[in-house]
């Protein structure tokens, strides 16, 4: 999933169903200059989704004793 949201940001929103937030990736991406704040916006946000997975599972555990 690393190398799709770094080489294909939009389609990395598309798979995750976000439609809102790829089209604007997408319309980020058209440009060059673009292209690289695309990438960065979407590793940070598969960062972000696996963070969140984490604490549910601590969450999840914590409240399990």
């Amino acid at each position: 999933m690393t190398l799709i949201a770094i080489f294909f940001p939009s389609l990395f929103f598309l798979l995750r169903g976000k439609i809102f937030t790829a089209i604007i990736c997408l319309i980020l991406q058209i440009t060059l200059i673009g292209w690289i704040p695309a990438a960065i916006w979407a590793v940070i946000s598969l960062q972000n989704s696996r963070a969140d997975k984490r604490n549910e599972k601590l969450i999840k555990a914590t409240r399990a004793r």
